[in-house]
């Protein structure tokens, strides 16, 4: 089986994530590229999954108050189902905010143990003065 760009399909290949399957280990600037990367898509994802259950508890007290089916002696009330069921999407925004820690503790892991032998960063090339007649 094939991906849809052609590649084939294998538990090995990186391209589930678009963002962090372009990064090529390729020194320690693509593994701070991709711890940062990371971050930011678990950030956006803890994001999304705490708004979608605030909708949601929404959603299904609207929906389902006042269900025949729910309105049974001794059913739990509908708010009471709907929190049990939107305590898993806000859990998975928590796992989300733990995963984007953990790629900083990944990234300054990294640099603590390769500092030694990483390539020393070149200083910036800055004038030593400004010239205001430059235009």
């Amino acid at each position: 089986m094939t991906s849809p760009n052609g590649t084939p399909n294998t538990p090995n290949t990186r391209n589930r994530i678009p963002e962090l399957a372009t990064i090529p280990w390729s020194g320690p600037r693509s593994i701070t590229d991709y711890a940062r990367t990371g971050r930011g898509l678990c950030r956006e994802l803890g994001e999304e999954f705490a708004m979608g259950s605030d909708e949601l508890y929404a959603v299904l007290i609207r929906s389902f108050k006042g269900h025949p089916l729910l309105a049974m002696v001794g059913a739990p009330d509908v708010r009471r189902r709907a929190k049990r069921v939107v305590k898993r999407l806000r859990r998975a925004a928590e796992l989300q905010k733990g995963a984007g820690v953990e790629l900083v503790k990944f990234h300054a892991q990294f640099r603590k143990e390769f500092v030694d032998i990483l390539p020393q960063a070149k200083p910036e090339q800055r004038p030593s003065t400004f010239r205001w007649d430059d235009d």
